[in-house]
């Protein structure tokens, strides 16, 4: 999967997540603002541990 594609998944996780917590799903947000958290850390450690720096 290219970067470009992780991150903008990442980001679309972020978003449904915070229209969710707006909709007052406060749950199902928690769930998908965690999701994003880590799939974002586990990006930048794969970038980290490709370059030997944060790209």
């Amino acid at each position: 999967m290219n970067d470009f594609y992780k991150d903008a998944l990442t980001a679309i996780v972020f978003f449904v997540g915070l229209f969710g917590f707006v909709s007052g799903e406060f749950i199902i947000s928690s769930a998908l603002f965690a999701t994003a958290a880590i799939a974002s850390n586990v990006n930048m450690n794969s970038k980290r541990s490709k370059t030997g720096k944060i790209a």
